[in-house]
């Protein structure tokens, strides 16, 4: 079996040095517009030739608008929350020598660093759902890393807007802990999942928590907007894992670090695969036509559909080339059905395409697995891996999705184990 050439990816020990990337779900390798500048897939946070973290210093308690708003222009960063008409607590930032800040939110204001927008899930058939208004922050979340070893991710919930402040209004939730300092948590808030295991074959799903401004960790509010926060987790941190996942409330991050990519299949490897997979020349077992993965760069836009591309019958796992016949006319919830010409078992029969983003892959093993209800195929322990993660769907629900295009899996049967015919001569 081929093995991922770690020549495709920067070596911990190479400069500049990598602190770990953040993979948006939902996306095939890239967006589906193309990446462009700030906006994209995928975002590479390195160490920074200068430092631009910064750290809590001054408290100020004030009485008036104009007090607060004096302040606030002082050209530091600062945190605000208001308590009251007239009573605010302000905490100043200063700079820290020892950190990088990144920014990630839906704003393209230039403090954000990675701008990121709603993800718009696909269907079974490849129309996408629109999004009728953003529920991701303006300035969601910002992730602070170390610049010395061993580079430790650390995210907070809030970013810092074009004048260097966090406001926190009346109606937000905030209060002030038994140490005295100040904290709270955005409109819809963040959401963090550490996976048990880190990134792995063997890893299993870990609890979704909350993180507040400060960075501390609670379990999740009774509802995703309310007042009152959950309860407060000592035991856990905020320190971001290889396979951590996060939350922003219309779309979910995956954060891979530094040494975990130094791991991963490369896009070179996946393609080597494509072309193995092609090798073997698969055939249609009714048409005996050959059938092969189009290429990574191919769209997955019905309109681009190419004779040879596999198709599979989601219930059984054959796959065959596109044909009309088998379909009936009852229709079900899962979408049209249509009669396996194998083995006859009905069920959807749609469009396989291999997952091309390799960031999702938990191992370099071989596309065996399509993901249901949206054909995407990768290597079977990364698609067991997915159909177990239970992913926040709106503001309440947590479902299992496709990471290649946020479609949701199927609750019966997520994952479909493909069965190809060789060729016959």
């Amino acid at each position: 079996m081929l093995c991922p050439s770690q020549d495709d990816h920067f070596a911990p020990s190479k400069d500049p040095i990598k602190y770990g990337e953040l993979v948006v779900l939902g996306y095939n390798g890239s967006l589906p517009t193309g990446d462009r500048g700030r906006r994209k897939s995928r975002f590479a946070l390195f160490r920074r030739s200068k430092a631009n973290g910064v750290k809590p210093s001054t408290v100020h308690l004030l009485n008036t608008p104009q007090a607060s708003k004096a302040v606030n222009c002082k050209g530091q960063h600062s945190i605000s929350y208001t308590l009251s008409r007239n009573q605010t607590v302000v905490v100043e930032y200063c700079h820290d020598e020892d950190t990088d800040m990144f920014q990630i939110g839906r704003s393209t204001e230039s403090p954000i660093d990675f701008v990121v927008t709603d993800t718009v899930s696909a269907g079974p058939e490849g129309e996408d759902t629109p999004v009728t208004q953003s529920t991701i922050s303006r300035f969601a979340c910002r992730v602070v890393c170390e610049r010395g070893p061993p580079f430790t991710a650390r995210i907070y919930a809030a970013g810092f807007d074009s004048s260097k402040n966090i406001f926190l209004g009346e109606k937000a939730a905030k209060w002030k802990n038994l140490d005295g300092h100040m904290d709270g948590l955005t409109t819809n808030g963040v959401l963090v999942m550490h996976p048990h295991g880190g990134f792995t074959q063997e890893s299993k799903p870990g609890v979704w928590r909350e993180i507040s401004v400060c960075g501390d960790v609670y379990t999740l509010r009774e509802t995703r907007s309310a007042q009152s926060p959950g309860k407060l987790v000592e035991s856990e941190s905020n320190v971001l894992k290889d396979g951590s996942l996060v939350d922003l409330c219309g779309a979910t991050l995956l954060w891979r670090t530094a040494d975990g990519l130094f791991h991963t299949p490369t896009q070179k490897h996946l393609e080597a695969l494509r072309q193995e997979i092609n090798a073997q020349r698969p055939q249609c077992p009714v048409g005996l036509n050959t059938l092969a993965f189009p290429s990574m760069q191919h769209g997955r836009a019905l309109s681009s559909l190419e004779d040879k591309q596999p198709w599979v019958y989601l219930s059984c796992g054959h796959v065959h080339g596109y044909h009309a016949w088998g379909q009936r006319a009852e229709q079900q919830p899962s979408g049209p059905q249509r009669e396996c010409p194998m083995c006859r078992t009905m069920g959807p029969y749609v469009a396989l395409w291999l997952g091309c983003e390799a960031a999702f892959y938990v191992d370099a093993g071989v596309p065996t697995h399509a993901l249901v209800p949206c054909g995407h195929v990768c290597s079977e322990k990364s698609a067991h891996y997915w159909a177990e993660i239970p992913l926040p769907q709106g503001t309440h629900a947590f479902h299992a999705a496709c990471p290649f295009c946020a479609c949701q899996l199927s609750l019966t049967q997520p994952v479909a184990r493909l069965i190809f015919q060789g060729p016959v001569d």
